[in-house]
Parts: structure tokens; sequence; C-alpha cells
């Protein structure tokens, strides 16, 4: 489970941020025939533009971090004016490979996100976790996004008294009144944004951290790109293989993101598979945590559940250390979270619900703030070769002091946003209430209003639409059945639209394949190694 502990600060961020939807979001659009605008003019080798030859030329300096290789890639802010002079700075981390002689190339991993810096999951040692076969051949390697992490810039939305705007928009805004309340906390969040980052809001998108991926794959000295994405990695790897078909070797998304979905459609599916991860939690407890588990039977468990969020909805409970408490959105978020990885987490939430129906919400509490996590993604930045920081080293020096050692909050509102198309009239996200609470109760309805925040957002280009790659060798799509973050409906409908798209499934609950099952990780490691196929209807059981 290499790659969990990311995630699983990844799901906290969307929880707390938007609810429980958007975890992972849609990428570039479509034009009105269902396929990405632009992408038939796109160049066929990017490096051949005058303009980005200074971009796609440049070395990594390495330099020792710790027990492996770090670097900084320098991209353009713009690719629309790469000239310009102004540019994001990303950091890098490696791990080679111990046995040159067998060296195939550079393996690329996102984590997810969005707003998942991947220099320190290399620094923390994801390279260790990998198997043999695999860590003989590549050399593992991650960067942090633009506006993410390290980036320089990057994102925040803090405001100048250094604090983030909360939102306290309640479960189902019903009443007038309290729709203006959910309407007035988006609008503050968005507007902090805007305040502390509006120049780079415009700039962060996948599509653009999809050309970086390409010019990260060059300075790599790589004729062919081959990557792992998890959960929203799976974003940036189709916007990737859309954009640059031929440039892939090999392509594994896991925890897929199908963009052929709408907003609507994304908060209603990711919403009914944490519903549906909770009902599994009541009736699998047992299995998984035996006497430990807060019900002798499933339908205790509901019980309990369902009392709690009662509770919670009428006064939050004691948190030690908080004067706020835990209330019923905390106590939600705590319960999507411990979804991700049942078979690590659900012995956790089962004490912190034991611990909550006793009066004290101090242990949910903790796991819907993920205090059990290390936030900590600072980065070794010194300047490296091509670094054209400096151009704009004003603007940079005074945001500075305004982000966050971890930013992913800030990250995950402008990537989201931007990548996904949003009504501007708020009668849209009243008339999604509704059914959203119909399919997936209190999960659906905070899902909904959590993306109250990108009704007054910069408008992005893209819009839903099916893949077009057009001459990208066979992609693996990994899918896990009872995915509650990625719903395994998406694996299969991206795997068919990619030309040649191969579909793993993974019967099991929890989020993602790859890292938390050995015949997964067999699979998913003999297409890397020998671009292997796997052959329809495969499917992997714990």
């Amino acid at each position: 489970m290499f790659r969990t502990t990311a995630r699983r600060r990844a799901l906290v961020l969307a929880l707390a941020v938007l609810g429980t939807t958007s975890l992972a979001a849609c990428t570039a659009g479509p034009g009105r025939d269902g396929h990405r605008p632009g992408a038939s003019a796109a160049p066929a080798d990017p490096a051949a533009r005058p303009d980005l030859r200074r971009f796609y030329g440049q070395k990594l300096a390495w330099r020792p971090c710790g027990d492996v290789q770090c670097a900084e890639l320098t991209v353009p802010r713009d690719y629309s004016r790469p000239g310009d002079g102004k540019t994001f700075v990303l950091p890098v981390a490696k791990a080679a490979t111990a046995t040159a002689g067998k060296r195939v190339g550079s393996l690329v991993l996102n984590p997810g996100g969005p707003g998942e810096p991947g220099a320190k999951l290399v620094e923390d040692g994801v390279a260790d976790e990998i198997g043999k076969g695999v860590r003989e051949r590549f050399d593992v390697v991650s960067f942090d996004p633009r506006g993410v992490g390290g980036s320089r810039p990057a994102l925040t939305c803090l405001t100048e008294d250094r604090t983030e705007v909360a939102d306290e928009a309640p479960l189902y805004p019903r009443t007038d009144a309290e729709r203006a309340e959910a309407l007035a906390g988006a609008r503050a969040q968005a507007a902090a944004c805007r305040k502390a980052s509006g120049p780079l809001l415009a700039h962060v998108g996948t599509d653009d951290a999809a050309r970086d991926m390409d010019v990260l794959r060059a300075a790599l000295g790589e004729r062919r790109l081959t990557y792992v994405g998890w959960s929203y990695g799976t974003s940036l790897g189709t916007s990737y293989a859309e954009q640059f078909p031929r440039r892939v070797r090999a392509m594994v998304l896991d925890g897929a993101v199908d963009p052929s979905l709408d907003w609507r459609q994304r908060v209603l599916g990711q919403s009914t598979g944490f519903r549906d991860a909770v009902e599994e939690y009541a009736e699998s407890c047992a299995d998984t945590v035996g006497e430990g588990c807060p019900g002798g039977t499933p339908e205790e468990i509901r019980t309990l559940i369902d009392r709690l969020l009662e509770r919670t909805r009428r006064e939050p409970l004691p948190v030690d250390g908080s004067e706020d408490g835990l209330d019923a959105a905390g106590l939600v978020s705590a319960l999507s979270l411990s979804m991700y990885t049942p078979e690590a987490q659900w012995e956790g939430l089962s004490e912190a619900l034991r611990a909550a129906d006793d009066g004290d919400g101090t242990k949910l509490a903790a796991l819907a703030a993920g205090e059990d996590e290390s936030p900590d993604t600072d980065t070794d930045t010194d300047s490296g070769a091509d670094s054209d920081s400096d151009s704009d080293s004003e603007e940079t020096a005074e945001a500075a002091g305004d982000v966050p050692e971890d930013n992913s909050e800030a990250a995950l509102i402008a990537i989201n946003c931007l990548d996904v198309p949003h009504p501007r009239d708020a009668q849209a996200y009243w008339d999604a209430l509704a059914p959203a609470d119909q399919a997936a109760g209190v999960y659906g309805t905070s899902g909904v209003t959590s993306e109250l925040v990108c009704k007054d957002w910069p408008a992005g280009t893209q819009r839903p639409h099916r893949v077009a790659a057009a001459g990208v060798p066979p992609v693996l799509v990994v899918g896990t059945s009872g995915d509650p973050a990625t719903p395994y409906d998406e694996a299969v409908s991206l795997a068919r639209q990619f030309p040649g798209g191969m579909l793993l499934s993974f019967e099991a609950p929890g989020h993602t394949g790859y890292g938390r099952d050995a015949c997964v990780d067999e699979k998913v490691e003999a297409y890397l190694v020998s671009l292997t196929k796997v052959r329809p209807g495969t499917t992997c059981t714990p």
C-alpha cells in the first residue's frame, strides 16, 4: 500500500473542502463533437516548436536529497505565451534503479489529489514498496504539479489574517436562509482564492499539468512515457494520452475518472459510492475488525451512525483542544475517509465511533482532519538549471509568505473548479439536492453543496468528453469493485473509451488496487516491464 498515505491525505482534503465529491477531477474538455477542443491542432512534436525548445531541451541537475535524488523542472506558466518570462519551477525526485544493466527507463508516478505533491512520495520511500521486477528496470520518478506543494509559485487561498475561509454549509440546505448561508460561504472561499492566487488560477488545469509531464519526459531523456496514476492521476494520464498518444510506452490508470461525466453525474456517482461503502462497513465490520466493532450486528452499527448524525446535527460533539467540536459534516468526513483502505482503517474508525457514542468526538475529529498524517510537503528548492523564477520574483516573493507548508486544499479547489464546468446559476445546485438525497443521503447533499465554491470560479475551457487518443498503445485501467471515491463503473467506461484499452478488476472494497493486492501487483508490473497484455475479464480477488 505504498501510495495509501498520500491518497488518504487527499481524501481528507476533498472531504474538508469539497465534501465527498471531486476527489478526482474531470479532465480536459470536448467540443460539440465530443472530442477535446484543439486536440487535432496539437503539434506532433512540441519540442520542435521554437518557443518551447528551451523548456524541452533543459537538463535536470540532480542532487542528493536523503536516500534519493532531487532536481527542478522549469515549465512555462502559459503554454500559449511561453516566452513571456513567467514560469512554474517544479520539484522532481528520483529513486534510481540499482541495476543499471537492466534499466528500461523512468517510471513516472502521480499519487492523486488533485493537490498531492509527488516529489515527497519518492522522498518518503515509495520505490521500496514497488515490486523487484519494476525496481530493477526503472528509475522511479515523481514531481509536484504546477501550483502544488513545492512548486514555485504555489497556490494558496489564505486571507490576509492567514486563515482559510471555512465552508460551514449545512449538509442539506433546505430553507432560504440556509441556502443563503451556503452561497455566502462558497463565495467568500472563492473570493479568498482569487485574492491570494488570482494570476495562477487559469494556469493550473490538468491539460497544462499533462504538458508539463511531457517536458519532464524529455528532460528525463525518455522517448516515450511509462506512467502510473492513481485517482486524480488517471485524469492526468488520460489528458497526456490525448495530447501525446504516440509518446506513451505504458500507462496504468488506477481508480479511474470517466471524463465523459458532468459535475452532477460525478457527484451522484461518488457520493453513492461512499454511502455504499459505509453500508459495507456495517455489514462486514465483524469479518474485518472482529470484537472491536461498535455494534454486535450490522443493524446496531447502522443505528449508531444514524444516532450520531442526528446528535451532531443538533450540537457538535466535544473534541479535546477544540472550541468547535465535531459537527455532522465532520462525522460524514470521518466516515468517508475511513472507506479508503478498510483493512487499515476500519479498526480505528470503530474505536472512534465507540468513543463518540460515549460523548467524545476527539478520535472522529482526528480522522476527519487527517491528523494521523504528516502534512509536511517541504522540499529542497535550490534553484536548478534553466530556472526562470526570477522573472517574476517580486510576485512570487510576495506570495511565498502566504503559502502554507501544505497547500493541498487550495490546489484541490483550484484544479477541480478549473477542470470541471459548473453552473453559474445557484438554482442548478438546489435542483440537484433532492436527487442527491434520494441517491446517497447526506453523502449526496453535502457533495452538491460542496460544489458551490466552483460557481463563481474563473471558467476553464474543458467540457465532458469521451477519450480521443488515436494511436495510443493499450492502456491498462484498474477498477476496484467497491471503490467509493472512483466508482468501478467509471473504470469500465474509461477502459472502453481507450483504443485497445484493458480493464483489470479487483473485487474488494476500498480505493484503488495497485499496491493493495499481490494479484493486481503482478498483472500491473508484468505490463509495465514487458508490456504483457491483460486479457478481457481478468479479475483479482483478495
